[in-house]
């Protein structure tokens, strides 16, 4: 069982998780991570400190976000590992926004 970054991460990134993360786990794209499910050592740290509770365990995901365990997993695979990162210029307006889904941004050369 692997922790899964979902929706709430989206527009925001705060990085606490990265930060905390003992095995590198963390891939990061321009305005969400991801964690690898296969280099997560299942510690739960990174859900502990998401400072928008946008981190479960696999098992514990809600209904509405099963689909982030495959987009991490295929996220993971071409965005690149991140060992830290800072939250986004705008974070904080965004944190408690919901439905964020439509704001993922998955090319790079985009910012």
């Amino acid at each position: 069982m692997a922790y899964v970054v979902t929706e709430a991460c989206i527009a925001c990134r705060y990085g606490e998780c990265v930060s905390v993360c003992p095995q590198g786990a963390f891939h990061g794209g321009p305005n969400f991570v991801v964690i690898n499910p296969v280099t997560c050592a299942n510690c739960g740290l990174c859900e502990m400190v998401c400072p928008v509770s946008a981190i479960f365990a696999a098992a514990d995901l809600p209904a509405a976000q099963q689909d982030y365990r495959a987009l991490n997993a295929q996220l993971s695979a071409v965005w690149p590992v991140v060992r830290e990162t800072a939250p986004l210029p705008d974070a904080d307006a965004h944190a408690l926004e919901t439905a964020k889904r439509d704001r993922l941004r998955l090319d790079h050369s985009a910012g």
